[in-house]
């Protein structure tokens, strides 16, 4: 049995084909045009691609985009001083601050300083408290984009156990959050895993639905799945042989009935649910105003 590929490079284009359709209707009724700010601090090559991406997603949608560069030894009071003058432009919807910042500066009181009504990247302590009670403004953008692929492909989460290898604040606890709150798309049994957990496979070959996301390539093989699992790989490994993710795709593919290519599986998602996050914001600030 070969897996079917769930492709995010094709569902994130549905995604932005309605988010078009939305900022033209936005434009032409309220006269509002949804507008997203990025703030790339130093001089880091993986952060200058990101940023980019996200220019040319702001792009092809019609959303107004400003890019702020900084010199990478910007001080944390002049990075704060911009935010807050970003939190008070009414152009301006979302604020994303393109991680990782210099050492000198520290990223909490950097992600804490966002309104939460402009954090369109989910990270805000409010935001995450009401991602928590099942009721939030804004979901953080890979989690989002992991329920939308399960979503769009048809798999089914009531019922399921979805186990999630890895705990950290950006996929990890989000994720597994999400997916047990009493939603569609949701209504699921979690288990999470990490580096402390005794006897991993033990736990990965229960996963109906499978969710990897350790910065590790190759952590999951087909030993460690069941037949017909559903895998979401989120990782992305640069090796001297190409990108990777974090599950051997080769072998788990065999065995698994759908499967997230790397690349084209989980990133394209991401970026599509950033612009979702910024235009659901200039829609939210619509109604406030009316």
């Amino acid at each position: 049995m070969s897996a079917t590929l769930i492709k995010g490079s094709e569902i994130s284009k549905q995604i932005k084909e309605e988010l078009k359709q939305d900022v033209a209707k936005l434009k032409e009724k309220h006269n509002v045009v949804p507008g997203l700010a990025t703030v790339l601090v130093g001089e880091d090559e993986a952060s200058k691609v990101y940023v980019g991406a996200k220019e040319k997603a702001c792009k092809e949608l019609g959303i107004y985009s400003e890019r702020i560069d900084l010199p990478g030894n910007t001080s944390e009071e002049e990075l704060l001083a911009l935010i807050e003058r970003l939190n008070k432009d009414p152009k301006i919807h979302g604020i994303l601050v393109q991680l990782p910042l210099p050492k000198h500066i520290n990223e909490t009181n950097v992600l804490y300083a966002i309104n939460p009504r402009k954090d369109v990247d989910g990270f805000h302590p409010v935001n995450v408290g009401k991602l928590m009670l099942g009721e939030p403004d804004f979901l953080p953008c890979t989690p989002h984009g992991i329920q939308q692929l399960l979503l769009r492909s048809g798999i089914e989460t009531d019922g399921a156990h979805v186990v999630v290898v890895g705990r950290s604040n950006i996929v990890g606890k989000p994720i597994a959050n999400m997916l047990l709150q009493k939603k569609k798309g949701a209504n699921a049994t979690v288990t999470v895993c990490h580096t402390g957990t005794k006897d991993l496979a033990s736990y990965t070959r229960q996963a109906d639905i499978l969710i990897v996301a350790t910065g590790r390539p190759k952590t999951i093989t087909a030993d460690m799945v069941k037949e017909g699992v559903v895998v979401i790989d989120v990782g992305v490994n640069r090796l001297e042989t190409g990108l990777v993710g974090d599950v051997d795709f080769d072998s788990v593919k065999e065995k698994a009935k759908a499967i997230t290519p790397v690349p084209g599986g989980v990133g394209p998602m991401t970026i599509a649910m950033l612009m979702y996050n910024t235009v659901h914001s200039a829609k939210k600030t619509l109604s406030q105003a009316i």
